[in-house]
């Protein structure tokens, strides 16, 4: 179901969902620990026949760890339940390089798991003589790694050089302390010494989504994620409906200035919100309404006319007001109310 609805009141996000495919860091958990709600969600929406697959970017962990991780958090999950972003890339790979071939590893155990499951050799140092580096995020990556990477790098692909494949290129990832850096930053580190640029392996790509529907047979599913810029991208790229969850990286505000390639099919506050009805959004004259909040759009100004008993639905009309209106938000005067952030996050 669209943003923009025609019936007072939609059928919940989850309803006519087979699959669920949920983001890990910023929807399910922060850090070690669980994100408020998102357990008890996640098991109601299998109680109700909906199968939970999860789709991560990050590539610090093996799907096995991941699978472990969340059966301690209480979701019962096996390691073919999880899609991670050195799969896909061992997909990417296998279409460039000669089976059997030397992979210079950047990153962790979970993408040295994934790299010798798949027939690889897998070394640290460019003197090997690396048929491809793949590169991806993990705790431990430091100088010697990202500068290995730079020496196997250093001749262009198209003058003869080896392939590079990113895992993702996230900038931040969540943590329980806060917001930290993210594979992108390592990987633009490498850029900037060899002036190359990587396959994107995972989100916003496509192929990480390829393989969750295909592995899971979905007809119809719904992702979950906390990020516009690579979760949103993404799921709008392979067409799949998507529901943006306020507990992760990106913020109200972000939600307002969203580009038409990554707004989501749903805007939600936390999880228990895929249960609940989705409310119709009506855009009529510059302004929109969502229950009680009404957000108009009057020239270079974004008014509130009401806010409504639910900070939610109070973005859900800014979104579809200024979204409405075809410009870009930095040609509007917004007011500061409708940045307010009540929502939990990391």
């Amino acid at each position: 179901m669209a943003l923009f609805g025609r019936r007072a009141v939609t059928p919940a996000p989850l309803d006519g969902v087979d699959v669920v495919l949920a983001d890990l860091d910023g929807v399910v958990y922060a850090g070690a620990g669980a994100l408020p709600h998102a357990v008890e969600s996640l098991n109601r929406a299998r109680d109700g026949r909906a199968a939970i697959a999860y789709i991560t970017n990050n590539a610090a962990r093996t799907d096995a760890s991941v699978a472990a991780h969340l059966s301690e958090l209480g979701l019962a999950t096996d390691p073919s339940d999880v899609v991670t972003s050195p799969q896909a890339a061992m997909r990417l790979l296998a279409e460039k390089i000669a089976p059997g071939s030397t992979i210079l590893v950047v990153g962790g155990d979970g993408l040295v798991v994934e790299v010798e499951k798949a027939g690889f050799v897998v070394t640290r140092s460019a003197d090997d003589a690396p048929a491809a580096v793949v590169q991806g995020f993990a705790p431990e990556v430091g100088w010697t790694q990202l500068a290995e990477a730079a020496f196997a790098l250093k001749t262009p692909e198209e003058e003869g050089g080896i392939p590079w494949v990113a895992t993702n290129t996230d900038w931040t990832i969540p943590q329980s302390r806060g917001i930290a850096p993210g594979n992108g930053t390592l990987v633009s580190a490498v850029h900037t010494a060899v002036g190359r640029l990587a396959t994107v392996a995972g989100k916003p790509e496509t192929p990480i989504f390829q393989e969750a529907v295909a592995r899971f047979g979905a007809q119809h599913p719904l992702f979950l994620g906390d990020r516009l810029d690579t979760d949103i991208l993404g799921a709008n790229r392979a067409g799949i409906a998507s529901a943006l969850v306020l507990t992760g990286v990106d913020r109200p505000k972000h939600v307002l200035a969203a580009p038409e390639n990554s707004r989501p099919t749903y805007i939600l506050g936390d999880l228990r919100e895929l249960h609940e009805p989705y409310p119709e959004v009506q855009v009529k004259d510059g302004v929109a309404t969502v229950r009680e909040a009404r957000v108009a759009i009057d020239g270079a100004d974004v008014r509130i006319l009401s806010e409504g008993d639910r900070a939610i639905d109070l973005v859900r009309a800014g979104a579809a007001a200024i979204w409405a209106s075809g410009r870009a938000i930095f040609g509007f005067r917004v007011p500061e109310r409708l940045y307010a952030d009540p929502f939990h996050r990391p």
